[in-house]
């Protein structure tokens, strides 16, 4: 397992993020637990979780991931300062979390509170804002004039976001929070918290935790750019696609339990006509490497200039183990080279 710094922080993070949102809805405590042994034997110190899950959201599974971990936690003491914790405070829109309002300083410090009782632990080590009080082009909405930038108020978006930091601030020193981390962000968000942390000298954001896979490259160059010469590490979710790259639901098949079978299928997971023959294709050229597509994929990811660290989820061991063997070896030159052919060929897909 290889590891590097996240971004501007002292946070030694491996390259495989075991993300967390199955337990608690498609994965019960207990396999939770083999699933984070499995991940640890093999080098995984990256664990994603947020107070909004499990997934797909909803009242009654509100915080019951972060439980899940917090239970483990408590039973194994001793492995709390071998891991680093990402946990997430939900935006607004959902109505059962503080009323579906915009994030504010009040919050920021309930939300903080109520993770780190969940996880029954007195410290997170990367706390994000899972997503901007502002309509982002994410969760597809990426397409242009979706939304419409002309919408929101910079100045009012900016002094909310100068609020926020300065709670943030707040639980840093009291050393609720060792660093602070976005998700679903844009280059003007990053830079907009960059530039209040400097100006107001607040804690900087050393993070965004961004959708990216080979389906939805969005992020690449620009975002990525300014994560390099920024110094902020970039974490990749649904590096799968929400498991289409596995290629299991090509010809419209919906295994039983499997993501698509549950919220947000024509949404977040964006089935078309040009997902299809992508996947399809990719697909095809894993078997010609002799991989698994999921393995193709999640290598692809991982190797691609600026990109931290990769968030891998599983609903079974075997798919676990499957994704954590992407990670043992690079590709080669040819296959870098197969796998831009195809890119080229389906740009966005997704």
């Amino acid at each position: 397992m290889q590891y590097d710094l996240l971004g501007s922080s002292d946070l030694k993070v491996s390259q495989v993020c075991l993300g967390s949102m199955t337990w608690g809805k498609q994965n019960s405590q207990e396999e939770a637990n083999e699933q984070l042994e499995i991940a640890l034997a093999k080098g995984v110190n990256f664990i994603d979780t947020a107070e909004m899950y499990a997934f797909p959201p909803a009242a009654d599974t509100y915080g019951a991931t972060e439980a899940i971990i917090g239970h483990w936690l408590a039973k194994n003491p001793s492995r709390r300062k071998q891991v680093v914790i990402a946990s997430k405070i939900a935006g607004p829109g959902l109505s059962y979390i503080r009323g579906g309002k915009p994030v504010d300083s009040n919050a920021i410090m309930q939300a903080v509170e109520g993770s780190l009782s969940r996880l029954q632990t007195d410290y997170l080590d990367l706390y994000q804002l899972h997503w901007p009080n502002r309509t982002s082009p994410h969760f597809g909405r990426h397409w242009p004039d979706t939304p419409r930038f002309t919408d929101v108020d910079t100045k009012h978006e900016s002094a909310g976001m100068l609020e926020i930091l300065e709670a943030l601030g707040d639980c840093v020193k009291a050393g609720k929070i060792r660093y602070l981390g976005l998700s679903n962000e844009t280059p003007w968000g990053v830079s907009e918290y960059l530039r209040l942390s400097d100006q107001h000298q607040l804690p900087r954001m050393v993070s965004v935790q961004n959708e990216f896979s080979l389906l939805h490259t969005k992020d690449y160059p620009y975002l990525l750019e300014q994560c390099v010469r920024e110094n902020v590490g970039y974490l990749a979710w649904s590096p799968l696609a929400g498991g289409a790259l596995s290629g299991k639901y090509l010809g419209g098949k919906r295994p039983d339990g499997s993501r698509w079978t549950m919220l947000q299928r024509n949404g977040l997971f964006r089935n078309t006509e040009a997902s299809e023959r992508a996947i399809r294709e990719y697909v095809a050229l894993a078997h010609d490497c002799g991989l698994t597509p999921s393995q193709l994929a999640l290598r692809w990811c991982r190797e691609i200039e600026g990109v931290s660290s990769v968030i891998i989820g599983a609903t079974s061991t075997e798919q676990l183990n499957e994704n954590l063997t992407a990670f043992d070896q690079p590709l080669s030159d040819d296959q870098k080279k197969y796998i831009a052919e195809k890119l080229r060929a389906h740009p966005a897909p997704f």
